[in-house]
């Protein structure tokens, strides 16, 4: 007499144990964390709000005591004074080129000075790299008289290159994407080098993908310095054709006096790419951020 025995059945994803989803423990520091965040960002997002509520109240009720938050009478009265009576258009349009060629030289400027310092060794590179890094402590207000000097017998006063080309020089950055280059592993460099790839080949296909994010974090708080900067293309420019947006709104109301609805409705006005490029590209400066702490 034959006997069968009958193994049983694997028990199979259907018929398996769902297991119980992992709940993140909430302790008293990730609660103090997350609170004084919170509280980081309220106190950050207080002063827009208070500009922006500033901006559409008549000029009458915004030095009223005390002060209000909001007033029934609305108004974009301010925004159109501040529209109509400046040339706006063409002010942020000269921002705009002036911030894409800076953050553009700034970075392939930068990209290549760190490269070279990170994958090369030649005579005098600890020294030169020190120098550079010495550059950080040089404060750029130091710098305005020479490079005016040097731009006016450059003919470059009033032009988009002689505000732009003083606002490359970025040691600081330099010495962040080194440190990121410097961890990103050699192995692949070495596997692009054996199927015959040259140093800007290696460059471009490995180095630059692998930092994509601290190039993106690099990119935009570049961008923002060139667009928020006052001083130096006050100095450089004396045509309002070639103010920039920051230059021609201070001087248009420093002309007409103080008005606070207006002066908050610039400020809206003058924030307002600076938010969007922020709410757009804030996942890459977090990953960049993070990652130029990590990599170092």
């Amino acid at each position: 007499m034959v006997t069968s025995t009958t193994r049983p059945a694997a028990p199979t994803a259907a018929s398996a144990p769902a297991r119980p989803l992992r709940r993140r423990r909430v302790t008293v520091g990730s609660t103090a964390l997350y609170t004084v965040a919170a509280l980081a960002a309220l106190l950050w997002l207080v002063p827009l709000l208070w500009a922006f509520a500033t901006s559409v109240k008549p000029e009458g009720e915004t030095t009223a005591m005390p002060p209000a938050w909001f007033t029934p009478d609305a108004t974009f009265e301010a925004y159109a004074q501040v529209l109509g009576r400046g040339d706006i258009i063409r002010w942020t349009m000269n921002s705009l080129i002036i911030t894409v060629i800076v953050t553009a030289l700034t970075l392939v400027v930068c990209v290549l000075a760190a490269y070279g310092f990170s994958r090369f060794d030649f005579r005098g590179r600890s020294w030169l790299f020190a120098l550079i890094i010495g550059g950080i402590l040089i404060p750029p207000q130091t710098l305005i008289v020479p490079q005016f000097v040097l731009m006016t017998q450059l003919g470059l006063v009033d032009t988009y290159w002689g505000v732009a080309l003083p606002q490359v020089v970025a040691p600081v950055f330099v010495f962040i994407l080194k440190r990121f280059f410097d961890a990103i592993p050699r192995d692949y460099e070495d596997a692009a080098r054996i199927d015959g790839a040259g140093s800007v080949r290696v460059l471009w296909s490995v180095i630059l993908p692998l930092s994509r994010p601290i190039l993106t974090a690099v990119g935009i708080f570049t961008f923002i310095g060139a667009w928020n900067n006052f001083l130096w293309p006050f100095i450089v420019t004396n045509d309002p054709e070639m103010m920039t947006l920051p230059v021609g709104l201070g001087t248009v109301l420093g002309q007409y006096g103080i008005q606070y609805a207006q002066v908050m409705a610039s400020a809206v006005l003058g924030a307002i790419p600076l938010l969007i490029v922020f709410l757009l590209f804030q996942r890459h400066i977090v990953t960049g951020v993070a990652g130029a702490g990590i990599k170092g």
